[in-house]
């Protein structure tokens, strides 16, 4: 396999190849010449003898939350939803040596790049598709800030203590929000980095964090994604012209903007650990927050 020296994510390369031959026998795969496309949280290898990708969530990852991703995303094929699909292979996922795995078709990708005026449409249908006949979680921001909190071992207790106490309030301004789109399907973490062209359309990817909750969330991730990496004002609006609605103009966008950034802020750190060189940009983030600076451009990690 085609891979880095040192592999972020928390996976040894020793072990992410022992995964990744285990788990193409179990289905008939030929893993040789594999390369790694990404390895932040969950390891991402494209096959060369077939286009297939292999998905192989981190040890510890639950395997029945990866089970419910794999049901959500065959709802999705079989209503016609535009996904990157599963590569047909029976009960997914397979589990190998306590790391779940899964299999996706893949599509290949030309030279540019998704705009984000192109994931309005597929995220506009998401949000107007009908709750699924099985559970899925609630969105849960603020408890997945402070369960990141509670995992973060790189970073002082002063730091954490600060990222504690800003949880906390933002806690506080989150009773008084009303919303305005109804509550349904929501992606979790739509992105330039989660969508792909599969030809001329455009479809959904990562679905790891596919909840129930208010549309606004992804609408505001969405709007983090342009202003923080360096996109310009008119990116943005091009999506929210098309989606239909400008969230920044809603008057509680500040307050879900916050706890979103801090979200995205602690879910890094708590994997600095396996991701030593991100440790001075959620530095650099954290100093931003201090400051209340949010025009500060961020670097992708």
């Amino acid at each position: 396999m085609t891979a880095p020296a040192s592999l972020p994510g928390g996976f040894g390369e020793a072990e992410l190849q022992y995964v990744l031959d285990q788990a193409c026998s179990a289905v008939g795969l030929d893993p040789s010449g594999a390369r790694l496309l990404r390895g932040h949280t969950n390891a991402v290898v494209q096959l060369s003898t077939a286009p297939v990708v292999v998905k192989v969530a981190r040890r510890g990852s639950k395997f029945e939350n990866v089970r419910r991703t794999a049901r959500f995303v065959q709802w999705l094929m079989d209503r016609g939803f535009p996904t990157v699909p599963l590569h047909p292979v029976a009960d997914q996922p397979v589990q190998v040596d306590g790391h779940a795995v899964t299999y996706w078709t893949y599509l290949p990708q030309p030279e540019h790049s998704l705009s984000a005026a192109q994931i309005a449409k597929p995220l506009f249908a998401l949000h107007s598709l009908p709750i699924p006949p099985f559970a899925l979680p609630a969105m849960d921001n603020l408890g997945a800030i402070r369960a990141s909190i509670r995992s973060i071992t790189a970073l002082p207790d002063e730091t954490k203590h600060f990222l504690a106490e800003r949880a906390d309030c933002l806690e506080h301004s989150l009773r008084t929000v009303e919303y305005v789109l109804p509550k349904g399907v929501v992606q979790g973490d739509p992105q330039h980095r989660n969508a792909l062209f599969d030809g001329d359309d455009t479809v959904l990817c990562d679905w790891d964090t596919v909840a129930i909750g208010q549309p606004e969330w992804d609408l505001v991730t969405l709007e983090i994604h342009c202003r923080r990496f360096g996109y310009s004002p008119d990116h943005y609006k091009e999506f929210a012209d098309t989606y239909g609605f400008d969230v920044t103009l809603w008057s509680h966008f500040a307050v879900l903007r916050d706890i979103r950034e801090l979200r995205m802020i602690t879910t890094n750190a708590r994997k600095i650990s396996h991701a030593p060189g991100s440790r001075a940009e959620i530095d650099r983030r954290i100093t931003g927050l201090h400051r209340e600076d949010t025009s500060l451009t961020w670097n992708i990690l």
